[in-house]
């Protein structure tokens, strides 16, 4: 284990006192206690079940809805074939709280600033009912991979992912969110137990050259908001520079003010006096997330109001390259959507739940009430609905099965067994005789998995090739 290192014990002895220390470093050396979210779409008694099967077991947090502590089985959590599906998510408690706060709905434009690598955009979508419109921005490509992982994973139709320094898209958008978060990248002190190698690189200049770009990324936030509109800005370290002097600062300078919030776990109020410095009395309002008070990670956490709005300023000059978001009776996508309707027995009025938009030979779905204008900026929009092939029709996404599959009457195939699963989520051919062939909605138990190719050869898997390098357990039969 890495050793704490003197420079995190000395910021908290100066700022939080000895037994803060003390606490802290108890916190440190005792076992990292791992949690669980459970989508709102899955039966949780069923899954709960389903999950003492491999040896998970999960004890409720009656405060917080659909979130569970790991009793034991942890080692087996993130490697189970309902996680594979998006049936729940690894996320600490603590790291729940934010999106609680913000608490977004289907009629809400919503924009998750530093999104990646997914676990509270996830969580936005299912509090928005996987409705409305859920922008999720990164900077960071690597990361944006993960983001788009795990949307995908989730099952989510209604995330556009973006691609860009948060602290300028406020030269895109102006007044334009209902609701923001910014989860701001920080030094991460909170967090500590988890990741260790913090302790190897922590000082508190680190944290102060942070604190610029967390200021610049909250001051875009203030900007797109609208005005009436509400932010939560968080982060998982504990330091004043990171947290209460950058509330301070914007309260001093924009019309924002504090929302008194109540947090469904332990906290305790933000900083208003450090030492004989006094800063906005508002600053209280805010909740600090202690880790050994809560058994879970430090957070920092608190919500502000937009009261008035803020002079222009200059936008970016771009060449538009627009693209339209397409109804289900559009010409252009009717006829790919009666195919995928005839062949699989799917209603056609499922289709009409969703808008759809071409690119290249793909496919995209998103949920019909989504409204986000300058669509040329988005990596994603939605999630692929299918490519179109050689002969103009369209060969439905393995994922996109899990969304359309529940209501397809045919063209259904079942697994029969542990071996022809772990075949399906390799990627290869099951050996199988069909009365018909082409592609086939895939199931096994009752859990849809994707989908497949149906040969004179066997069934051929389509499970995503991303999904392929994920470490699979698979339960008794």
């Amino acid at each position: 284990m890495i050793e704490l290192s003197s420079n995190i014990t000395n910021y908290l002895q100066a700022h939080f006192g000895d037994e803060y220390v003390k606490n802290y470093i108890a916190y440190y050396n005792s076992e990292y206690k791992p949690y669980l979210r459970i989508s709102s779409t899955a039966n949780s008694t069923a899954l709960i079940n389903s999950l003492r099967n491999y040896g998970i077991d999960l004890a409720p947090i009656g405060s917080v809805r659909n979130a569970y502590r790991i009793i034991s089985g942890s080692e087996f959590a993130g490697k189970t074939l309902e996680f594979i599906l998006g049936k729940y998510y690894i996320q600490s408690l603590s790291s729940m709280i934010p999106a609680l706060v913000l608490n977004p709905n289907e009629n809400d434009r919503v924009l998750d600033l530093c999104a990646a690598p997914g676990s509270k955009t996830t969580q936005l979508a299912e509090l928005m009912n996987n409705k409305g419109t859920l922008v999720a921005n990164e900077v960071a490509m690597d990361r944006l991979k993960s983001l788009v992982f795990n949307v995908d994973k989730m099952n989510l139709v209604n995330v556009g992912v973006m691609h860009g320094k948060g602290e300028l898209l406020s030269k895109r958008f102006e007044n334009y969110f209902d609701k923001i978060l910014v989860d701001a990248p920080c030094s991460a002190l909170g967090i500590v137990q988890k990741k260790g190698e913090v302790s190897n690189w922590w000082d508190v200049r680190k944290a102060e050259t942070i604190s610029d770009l967390q200021l610049r990324l909250l001051i875009a936030a203030i900007k797109m908001c609208k005005v009436g509109g509400g932010i939560v800005y968080s982060t998982c370290t504990l330091t004043l520079e990171e947290n209460e002097f950058i509330i301070d600062k914007v309260l001093k300078k924009y019309p924002v003010e504090l929302e008194e919030i109540k947090l469904p776990i332990q906290s305790r109020p933000g900083f208003s006096k450090i030492g004989d410095q006094e800063s906005d009395k508002q600053l209280e309002k805010a909740r600090r997330i202690v880790p050994w008070e809560v058994e879970s990670e430090g957070f920092f956490v608190c919500k502000l109001r937009k009261t008035d709005s803020i002079a222009s300023e200059e936008k970016f000059l771009y060449k538009e390259n627009k693209f339209d978001l397409l109804s289900s009776s559009s010409g252009k996508i009717k006829t790919y959507l009666e195919d995928l309707s005839n062949h699989f027995g799917i209603s056609r009025r499922k289709f009409d739940e969703y808008k759809y938009f071409l690119r290249s030979n793909d496919v995209h779905f998103v949920n019909k009430d989504w409204n986000c204008s300058q669509h040329e900026f988005f990596n994603r929009i939605g999630a692929r609905l299918g490519t179109i092939d050689k002969r103009g029709t369209v060969s439905l996404n393995s994922l996109a099965g899990q969304v359309f599959g529940e209501s397809a009457t045919q063209n259904i195939t079942r697994l029969e067994n542990l071996e022809e699963l772990e075949i399906y989520f390799r990627g290869g051919t099951i050996k199988k005789k069909f009365d018909t062939t082409g592609q086939k909605i895939i199931m096994y138990a009752e859990n849809i998995l994707g989908t497949g190719i149906a040969t004179n050869e066997g069934l051929k898997s389509q499970f995503p090739r991303a999904f392929r390098t994920q470490e699979i357990i698979l339960p008794a039969d």
